[in-house]
């Protein structure tokens, strides 16, 4: 029987940690064997404690982090422990649906398509799925006007038309990744994975999930001016530096790949 890896990096989401946790558990994948990897980085809410208190189930591996270095950092960390033939990457709060699994996974099954987005936005629907903050609404502006400039970035940078490459379910087949290295710590590793398979040759099927989002006052960890030069400075860098390490840089342009890493030694 084929196993499915799921990754869910963990970082003060006590408040919504065990539901997502007992929801992934619960669904039910036929044909499937579950392999849930969490990785907790040292939070201050109590998180770690409710991590450990599934410790004990068979299908829950737990990666303890000394502190807290950037989903991207936890997603590698469980990347690097997965041994699924398909993974699909998690979060710890309430803002997609986990009954979207089967339909994420269908194409992966079948063998149809080797690399899976769920996209919160929709041709087929023409849907536009908002991020609609309450009693934030400038900021609520700000973060769907982004969403905009930098998808159209990533579709000119790397040769699609995406709708949602940022989209947090990405499932892929663990081969995929088979020689390529990752370096990004935190949401630039949104990049990263999906530029790195892209140049790999590895075409994305955008599926429409469920999304409801949440705003800063209730959680969310995006940084307004940081993370946004961050996904500039990826999106640069992960289109030219080498997909695999020790291979020879495609454009010739090392110095990006310097560059970047010095503006993530000084954040």
């Amino acid at each position: 029987m084929e196993t499915l890896t799921i990754i869910i990096a963990a970082y003060n989401e006590n408040s919504t940690f065990p539901q997502v946790m007992d929801s992934v558990l619960s669904l039910p994948l036929s044909g499937l064997n579950k392999e849930i990897i969490v990785v907790e980085s040292n939070s201050s809410d109590g998180t770690r404690e409710s991590v450990l208190g599934y410790g004990d189930n068979p299908q829950v591996k737990i990666i303890l982090e000394d502190k807290p270095m950037g989903k991207g950092h936890a997603v590698r960390a469980g990347l690097a422990a997965a041994t699924g033939d398909y993974i699909l990457i998690q979060d710890a709060d309430l803002e997609y649906d986990i009954n979207d699994y089967p339909k994420l996974l269908a194409p992966l099954i079948s063998g149809s398509a080797d690399f899976v987005l769920g996209s919160r936005h929709s041709r087929e629907r023409r849907s536009w799925k908002i991020r609609n903050f309450l009693n934030e609404k400038l900021l609520q502006h700000y973060c769907n006007l982004g969403h905009l400039f930098f998808l159209s970035l990533f579709n000119i940078f790397y040769g699609q038309s995406l709708k949602d490459p940022f989209t947090m379910y990405k499932v892929f087949r663990r081969e995929c990744l088979k020689g390529l290295t990752f370096t990004a710590n935190r949401f630039d590793f949104d990049w990263e994975l999906a530029g790195k398979l892209c140049r790999n040759g590895y075409v994305p099927l955008e599926i429409p999930v469920n999304y409801m989002s949440r705003g800063f006052k209730e959680g969310k960890k995006i940084r307004l001016i940081y993370d946004p030069i961050t996904w500039v400075i990826a999106c640069i860098k992960y289109r030219f530096c080498p997909l695999r390490a020790g291979s020879e840089n495609i454009s010739g342009k090392a110095s990006a790949c310097a560059d970047s890493e010095k503006f993530n030694r000084r954040r």
